[in-house]
């Protein structure tokens, strides 16, 4: 039943992209985007996706007014950066290790940081969890440092909305590694 309403709700929102992408409602549009949708899903399935931990809706909703504020404020400071005068500031690529189990949850804190202002994710080490991001302002220790007190806040948020330990349970699809 669940795997229905999922693929239900797959073809619905490939609808609806269709539809926007043409600009107007139409059952031509409609018609044609149901079409496409069917061609996409059952022609080019996407691999199923193991989901590990379990949501808790009040730590995604301080996760996400978290990076909110994170999005505004290094708007602002990109937009300062960008009209001081002076030399241009001091860049570096850091490296940054993130405490999470799951791919998925990997994979939304690299879109997290990669849609931060002044930080681009430039490598992933899966396998020790390593990230490498180009941060745009390291002119001091203090803005090094709030960096690093970012990345381990976005940790414990995504932990806490997660990958409780308590609701963690491995999925069965995953391959386990012997060593």
């Amino acid at each position: 039943m669940r795997l229905l309403a999922l693929r239900a709700w797959m073809l619905c929102w490939l609808i609806l992209v269709w539809v926007l992408l043409w600009g107007n409602i139409s059952a031509a549009n409609i018609v044609s985007g149901l079409a496409v949708a069917l061609v996409i899903t059952l022609l080019l399935p996407l691999p199923p996706v193991p989901v590990e931990g379990r949501l808790h809706p009040l730590s995604v909703l301080r996760l996400v007014a978290t990076v909110a504020y994170w999005l505004v404020v290094s708007s602002i400071q990109v937009a300062a950066l960008a009209v001081k005068p002076g030399p241009p500031p001091l860049t570096a690529v850091l490296r940054a290790h993130l405490d999470v189990k799951s791919d998925l949850v990997l994979a939304l804190a690299v879109n997290i940081l990669n849609l931060t202002p002044g930080n681009i994710v430039l490598e992933i080490d899966q396998a020790r969890r390593m990230i490498y991001v180009h941060v745009l302002d390291v002119g001091s220790d203090r803005t090094v440092n709030r960096f690093y007190h970012q990345i381990d806040q976005l940790q414990k948020l995504l932990v806490a909305s997660f990958e409780r330990e308590a609701d963690w349970k491995p999925s069965a699809e995953k391959e386990v590694d012997p060593a």
